[in-house]
């Protein structure tokens, strides 16, 4: 757990975790109704329903490896960096680094967008 927890750090870790154990509920939870998402270059959705299409991704097996190395909150962005491993459904596995910003809203995500690249 990160030290120095703000209520934004908290619904973050919370939705990171929810990830870890692929917890659909845990995750959507930590969302406004009107999230949006995007991975640049793959993505974009808006509504917690298109969010929720994408927690798992068709080539992907539940459960990834996330550690989060660093959480940094500035005027209700939180800002998350980490290593995320997965397993893919042909068993390869996918490591990627990754760069969050979550923009918060009453204590929830109200906007994400994930910054990827593929590690060794």
């Amino acid at each position: 757990m990160i030290c120095n927890m703000t209520p934004n750090k908290r619904t973050v870790e919370t939705y990171m975790d929810g990830f870890r154990r692929t917890d659909k509920s845990q995750i959507l939870s930590c969302l406004t109704d009107d999230v949006e998402w995007e991975i640049p270059g793959a993505f974009h959705v808006r509504g917690k329903y298109d969010f929720e299409r994408h927690i798992v991704d068709d080539d992907f097996v539940p459960n990834p490896t996330i550690g989060v190395t660093r959480l940094t909150e500035a005027d209700d962005v939180v800002i998350a960096e980490g290593t995320v491993r997965t397993q893919k459904n042909d068993g390869t596995f996918l490591s990627l680094a990754f760069c969050d910003v979550f923009e918060m809203s009453g204590g929830k995500i109200r906007r994400l967008v994930s910054y990827l690249m593929q590690t060794a």
